[in-house]
């Protein structure tokens, strides 16, 4: 009995982990762009940020993979922490969804294996001859959905012998006559499942066999220690997110955390009010087939409590967590910090604004192509995971200033200006598409660390040259943005005629290598890439140093690498 029982719990957490991994791996990929655009237009206010945190995570079914999606979105500066703070109060609220099909299981009318079985059939069937990709990510949330409900089909019947154990009564209802144990214990199966959706289901589970007891009401008061130790739980998993993310993105972590904390030990002091309060609620009276149902209302009644007690503190909690999480050195900050809309009257200070952000960006960039190139010249994952960073900061600040411009070129400008914007624009696309080249260095490194190739002594020490070349590049380039320095502009060109003929000699040597035997064919490949990815970054760097030097006007500029046709705003 005791192998059925823990090879049944073991195997049906499993499938309901995978479950969610799926069916949440599906959503995105449905939905992950339109999600980013509500995210950012729809949590300027408090309630609607909640509502959105509350509606994602009921569709994912998981307020961990919702908090790290919000910590993501915080650390590409996407989302204000204030933001973030309410749309991860509404992730809290929408995690119970998951009790709440638990419960429905628990009804003799509703057979798991009716829906969850055709459910995985469709959704496989989806996924195998789906001629498009957003129907094989149909079949894939399908697939999740129906895995979800078999896993808890199958924790159900695992603990069924629970009912005749007296031994396993005895053994739970003492362990959990202390509440603070109780909590702990929540908190751990929380944080090791890396799920406090599981980890309510599987309280459920206990409950509707009897493993607390049949005094039901007394039943009701045992668990709720359980869910408050799981709302504590769940908390890690943003932690741990987080941990190579920026300041704010941390700030965030720890706002997830602190909302659940405080929460849970307001709700420990008040355990038999929650408890009348379940009472006053439900109608129906307490038994093993209601039971379910009731902890889903519990679970419910306290997240609720939880979000109505701290939607309104969202700018004091922001306050706490900044304290909590000073600001160090080095820190990146992901969104604008000197673009006014007040100053959009003005358009001469407001295009000064915008070149200030674009020097910023030029820094990010140069930033993100260093750490991508040292990474893979020294295998560096670290490395590599910050070269990514920038380039999502990267994208963020192409968004924002590409904005404030446009909104500038609806107020009245003069002939000069009207002919500056779109080479400023020109520029900033040059830049995101620098943190485009550092991403696929990122990629082909990465590549070289999993098939565990290496360099010759030769080859390293031409990517070495190839770094410091583009570095000098960036150098100048920036000191032209920042000083309008069309001497510096003209220096970047004598690195780009340098980029230009260490592609051709470092491609040529290293075939050489090649034919003698010194490096493989993969690790040829690679490194070729790695050349010319380097020197596109030089044309684009060649493209910002033409517009400097022609006076940020198209005329006399020839354009390398260029997605953006010499053309009005509009299709800047």
């Amino acid at each position: 009995m005791t192998k059925e029982m823990i090879l049944g719990t073991v195997g049906g957490l499993a499938l309901f982990l995978y479950g969610m991994m799926q069916m949440s791996g599906g959503l995105k990929k449905v939905a992950g762009k339109k999600l980013k655009n509500i995210l950012e237009s729809m949590t300027k206010r408090r309630i609607f940020g909640f509502l959105v945190g509350a509606g994602t995570t009921a569709l994912i079914q998981s307020s961990s993979a919702a908090t790290v999606m919000v910590v993501g979105f915080v650390n590409a500066g996407l989302l204000t922490l204030k933001q973030a703070i309410s749309v991860i109060i509404g992730t809290n609220v929408g995690t119970t969804a998951t009790a709440w099909l638990v419960s429905i299981s628990g009804f003799e009318a509703f057979k798991v294996t009716d829906y969850a079985f055709p459910a995985v059939a469709i959704g496989f069937a989806l996924q195998i001859f789906g001629r498009t990709q957003r129907t094989k990510n149909v079949g894939q949330i399908l697939v999740g959905f129906g895995v979800l409900f078999i896993g808890i089909y199958f924790m159900k019947e695992a603990f069924s012998p629970l009912e005749d154990s007296e031994g396993a009564h005895k053994a739970l209802i003492w362990f959990s006559r202390n509440p603070l144990l109780a909590i702990l214990a929540g908190a751990a199966i929380t944080m090791l499942l890396q799920s406090s959706s599981a980890s309510v289901a599987l309280i459920q589970m206990l409950a509707c066999q009897e493993a607390f007891g049949n005094d039901w009401e007394r039943v009701l008061l045992v668990v709720i220690p359980f869910i408050l130790g799981d709302n504590i739980g769940t908390t890690i998993t943003a932690q741990l997110a987080a941990l190579q993310a920026n300041r704010n993105a941390r700030r965030a972590a720890w706002a997830h955390t602190m909302f659940n904390v405080i929460g849970a030990f307001i709700c420990f002091w008040f355990i038999g009010q929650v408890g009348k309060l379940v009472g006053i609620i439900t109608y129906w009276e307490l038994s093993a087939t209601t039971i379910a149902v009731s902890i889903a209302v519990t679970h419910t009644t306290i997240k609720i409590f939880e979000a109505v007690f701290f939607l309104p503190l969202t700018g004091m909690l922001e306050k706490i967590v900044v304290k909590l999480v000073p600001e160090k050195p080095g820190d990146l900050v992901g969104r604008p910090v000197v673009l006014e809309q007040r100053l959009l009257a003005t358009p001469e200070l407001a295009v000064d604004q915008a070149r200030r952000e674009m020097v910023r960006m030029a820094r990010t960039a140069k930033r993100a192509v260093n750490q991508a190139v040292e990474g893979l010249i020294e295998n560096n994952r670290r490395n590599l995971e910050t070269a990514r960073t920038m380039e999502e900061v990267t994208d963020s600040l192409q968004y924002e200033i590409t904005s404030y411009l446009a909104a500038l070129s609806t107020k009245e400008l003069s002939d000069e200006m009207s002919v500056k914007l779109p080479v400023l624009l020109h520029t900033i696309n040059d830049l995101e598409r620098i943190g485009d080249h550092a991403v696929n260095i990122v990629e082909i490194a990465e590549r070289k660390i999993e098939q565990k190739l290496s360099f010759s002594d030769s080859a390293l020490a031409e990517a070495d040259q190839l770094k410091k070349e583009s570095e000098q590049m960036f150098d100048y380039i920036i000191a032209a943005l920042e000083k309008d320095d069309t001497e510096a502009a003209e220096s970047a060109l004598v690195n780009e005629d340098n980029l230009n003929k260490m592609q051709i000699d470092f491609r040529r040597s290293h075939v050489q290598r090649m034919s003698e035997g010194v490096c493989s064919a993969q690790t040829g490949l690679i490194f070729i890439d790695l050349v010319d990815n380097v020197e596109k970054v030089g044309d684009h760097l060649t493209n910002i140093a033409q517009a400097v030097i022609g006076g940020l006007q198209w005329e006399g500029i020839e354009l390398k690498n260029s997605r953006i046709p010499k053309s009005g705003i509009d299709k800047a």
